[in-house]
């Protein structure tokens, strides 16, 4: 029987070859650079890939993405939406530095106990960036889907990239399926799928560029709502749904689907143009997901959450050469390390930063050590339709605190007994409690974190 995975992957050497790279603050030759692709997914769940657990959805070539290089299970996005974050990706700053710490242009509500910072709503293009730095280092860069990071001002053409295909103010398209209505996107023939559309366009770029660095931003509107998908994988998905599957949503699985088809494309062009063993490959998303939508079982809730479920991302790297095939990393790394780590491989000496909140993950690649950081943090002091009130939250080793703004209450969970946050520590370990709480509030400080305020006016 013949299956959809039918794309030519990369074979890998058996034996690990580890060439040598530059560090982050020495010059590079031009042949040690890498192409960089950097796939953004948009509301994909930690458990929506079947290198993740799932038995429902079907994603063969992402799948082997996974088996030729290196799967992270503690990777998290900075935010639990998606503006943050991808301004987190970005730039290798916190969106609490930032002051972008809710999704473009959010929601104000009256019927609360606290009103919300006033935040900022776009990247200004005066904060150093991943693709003003590595177009100053002779990359051609573009950034092909979603962008959801401010107005026509503040589009990626005024922020580093030579080309900006489909990337506005809004966070979700119109439709997924030609006519788009999206301003920076050509309609293709009707009922073209979006997903395709990207995928085709990025070919293009990456044949336009097969004799130069680039980097290709690849940031799909898919996953993320409404849903939508081909009408014959729809009809698939359909025929195979068990009603104790943990994840049963036809459409949502056809979004799946046509990331999926992207990645066994795009890895095809790379073989086909000889370009795999030199390009570095990133695949990753926003945030959790919906709750309503997909599970993300044996996490808690989801998007728009203060628990794992919200923050806990899928995230895969292959880098042949630099990363050996089927390693699986449980070090907690976060959307801040991604703009170091591009640096790091690209050559480039990071730009003089307020402060770098992002490590360099190189090491985790070629297995020379650990990390040196001893937390990682989130800041959200907003209410969101799944589940948030304003919170913080710290990851020390395997422990995470949640402090809740509206009352500054905290809740303390040990990750590796209890994955599913589910037992809160807090009372029973109070020094621990105490010790990370102070730790959070230290961090608020030095990064200038917007507090949310008593709201004087209440219904």
């Amino acid at each position: 029987m013949k299956t959809r995975s039918t794309y030519p992957v990369t074979r890998l050497l058996g034996v690990a070859f580890f060439l040598s790279v530059t560090l982050p603050h020495a010059a590079a030759s031009s042949t040690a650079k890498p192409n960089i692709i950097f796939m953004l997914v948009d509301d994909l769940g930690w458990t929506d890939l079947g290198s993740y657990g799932s038995k429902f959805y079907e994603t063969p070539h992402i799948d082997r993405l996974a088996a030729a290089g290196m799967r992270f299970t503690d990777a998290y996005s900075a935010c639990t939406v998606c503006s943050p974050t991808r301004a987190s990706v970005l730039t290798g700053q916190y969106p609490a530095r930032l002051h972008i710490t809710d999704w473009i242009p959010g929601h104000v509500r009256t019927d609360v106990k606290l009103t919300v910072p006033a935040w900022t709503m776009q990247l200004e293009p005066g904060i150093p960036n991943l693709a003003a730095s590595l177009k100053a280092a002779g990359y051609h860069t573009a950034s092909i889907g979603k962008w959801h990071l401010g107005a026509e001002p503040y589009w990626p053409e005024k922020l580093g990239f030579d080309i900006n295909i489909a990337g506005y103010d809004r966070g979700q398209p119109p439709s997924y399926f030609s006519p788009y209505q999206i301003p920076t996107l050509s309609d293709g023939p009707k009922n073209e799928f979006l997903s395709d559309r990207l995928t085709t366009e990025s070919i293009k770029f990456i044949e336009q560029n097969k004799d130069r660095q680039f980097f290709l931003y690849l940031p799909h509107y898919a996953v993320h709502t409404p849903l939508m998908a081909k009408p014959k994988v729809v009809a698939k998905y359909k025929a195979k749904m068990k009603l104790d599957a943990r994840h049963q949503n036809a459409i949502y699985a056809g979004l799946i689907e046509s990331v999926d088809d992207s990645v066994g494309r795009l890895t095809a062009t790379l073989d086909e143009l000889h370009l795999s063993e030199r390009t570095l490959f990133i695949f990753t998303s926003d945030n959790g997901a919906l709750k309503s939508i997909s599970s993300s079982d044996p996490l808690r809730e989801g998007k728009g959450s203060a628990y794992e479920g919200g923050v806990r991302v899928p995230l895969i790297v292959k880098w042949p050469g630099n990363i050996q095939a089927g390693i699986v990393s449980h070090t907690p790394v976060i959307s801040t390390d991604f703009f170091p780590t591009l640096l790091a491989t690209a050559g480039v000496a990071d730009p003089v930063l307020p402060s770098e909140d992002g490590v360099d993950l190189t090491p985790l690649f070629r297995q020379s050590g650990p990390l040196k950081r001893e937390a990682i943090y989130w800041h959200y002091p907003h209410y969101h339709p799944g589940g948030a009130t304003p919170y913080g939250a710290v990851r020390e080793g395997d422990f995470r605190l949640i402090e809740f703004y509206e009352d500054m209450r905290v809740e303390l969970y040990n990750l590796r007994e209890d994955i599913g946050e589910s037992n809160d520590l807090a009372s029973a370990l109070p020094s621990k409690a105490a010790a990370m709480r102070q730790k959070l509030h230290d961090w608020r400080d030095r990064v200038h974190a917007q507090m949310p305020i008593a709201n004087t006016s209440p219904p």
